[in-house]
């Protein structure tokens, strides 16, 4: 359903046929989307799910509407259609001011249907599922094929006959540069017109492809009206949710708090208990992070649960736990864990491995099976003033609502813009 050895491309002295190249692209894709959608059923019932082909055929698709296809969109947008705008007159400029609204939104709107198709084809990608909405390709793929029949043949002949060849190595220029190619003057250039294709990018350094890694979010939603009055209860709600989605560590936090010099910092913690008093996790009191609470006595804990989408960001002041508590908590640990609380001065240097195995060994020779909690190790509650709940949401127009403590101890609520 792939083709293995795709065409080769024109240089970037002749961009409208490197658009055009393009096109021919997208049409490859699309024809796989479309027999994927056909093959799935028969793969459904060969082998229960999708076969390693299904599997092929969704991972080459996702992967050029996820690298190249937005890299046409904005050949468009943010170069061809505004040059053309600068020299059309007259019948053209009466013809481009009709079409270019039309192209705007067809990108618009074929980027919404993507991120539908998206979801879908990423679980077939993993082998998780078989799903791929008929009408969505369809109307996905007459979208883009009509779009690409009004720039071929208005927007493309247009460019043609009212560019100068200037105009033309400026958007040959803005393509390359869009796509990290270097110019055909350079060293590289013939290496890359060899193995890069027009329509994607070029290889980046791993520090610059960090910008490209997206995913676009569209699980659930968030409401105002429909969150608890009390926080606590909604983050009772959620932390439920996260329990049976089976997310990795959902007791997982991050601890910022802040050194008498103003530096922040942080770190992931476990969070041990949480009730209307706040959230309560255990350390070695002069630790770092001990020795800043004790200095400023506020902090911000941060849970992430990547796998629903959420985040829930917590700040307040951190008092400690009772001494009571502490012992509970203490006592109710492993034997080893106990025993690693006493052994290690925590956040101090040591000179090696092998030192902190010694202090392990030796803690364990002192106290046996009974080692009893150290004075300096004990809990934190963080007493909450401020909660915000996050729902990811397509496009990155996410749902925030925060809720914040006042005087009498109620809480507001109100939504935050993304």
């Amino acid at each position: 359903m792939t083709q293995l050895h795709p065409d080769p491309a024109p240089d970037f002295d002749q961009p409208v046929a490197v658009l055009k190249h393009c096109h021919g692209r997208i049409r490859k894709q699309l024809s796989t989307l479309e027999k994927l959608l056909t093959h799935l059923p028969l793969s459904q019932a060969e082998t229960g799910g999708a076969d390693q082909q299904a599997r092929q055929a969704a991972q080459a698709v996702l992967k050029y509407f996820e690298k190249a296809a937005h890299l046409h969109h904005d050949d468009e947008e943010q170069d061809l259609i505004p040059m053309l705008r600068a020299v059309a007159q007259g019948e053209d400029a009466a013809t481009l001011q009709a079409l270019a609204p039309t192209i705007l939104q067809d990108h618009k709107d074929m980027d919404a249907m993507w991120q539908d198709l998206h979801e879908q084809l990423t679980a077939i990608a993993d082998g998780s599922g078989t799903q791929l909405s008929a009408s969505t390709v369809q109307r996905f793929s007459q979208r883009y094929l009509s779009h690409m029949e009004r720039e071929e043949s208005t927007m493309a002949p247009m460019a043609v006959r009212l560019f100068s060849p200037e105009q033309m190595a400026q958007l040959g220029q803005a393509m390359r540069r869009r796509r990290n190619i270097e110019p055909s003057g350079s060293e590289s250039a013939g290496a890359n017109a060899a193995t890069a294709s027009a329509c994607e990018p070029a290889a980046k350094a791993i520090g610059e492809r960090v910008a490209d890694l997206r995913k676009d979010y569209g699980q659930a939603s968030l409401d105002e009206n429909g969150v608890d009055a009390d926080p606590i209860l909604q983050f009772t709600r959620w932390f439920e949710e996260a329990l049976k989605a089976e997310v990795n560590e959902p007791n997982a936090m991050s601890v910022a708090t802040v050194g008498a010099d103003g530096r922040p910092s942080s770190r992931i913690v476990l969070v041990k208990q949480f009730d209307a008093r706040g959230f309560t996790w255990y350390t070695n009191y002069d630790s770092q992070k001990g020795r800043e609470l004790a200095g400023k006595p506020f902090a911000c804990l941060l849970f992430f649960w990547s796998e629903l989408e959420r985040q829930v960001r917590i700040e307040g002041t951190v008092e400690h736990t009772t001494a009571e508590e502490s012992d509970k908590y203490f006592n109710s640990r492993p034997l080893k864990s106990r025993l690693s609380a006493i052994a290690s001065e925590q956040s101090a240097p040591i000179a090696s491995r092998a030192a902190l195995e010694h202090n392990y060994e030796e803690t364990a020779r002192q106290y046996g099976e009974a080692p009893p909690r150290p004075s300096n190790w004990g809990g934190f509650r963080l007493v909450p003033e401020r909660i915000e709940f996050w729902q990811g949401r397509r496009s990155r127009f996410h749902d925030r609502i925060v809720y914040t403590r006042q005087e009498d101890g109620s809480w507001t609520r109100q939504r935050l813009q993304p």
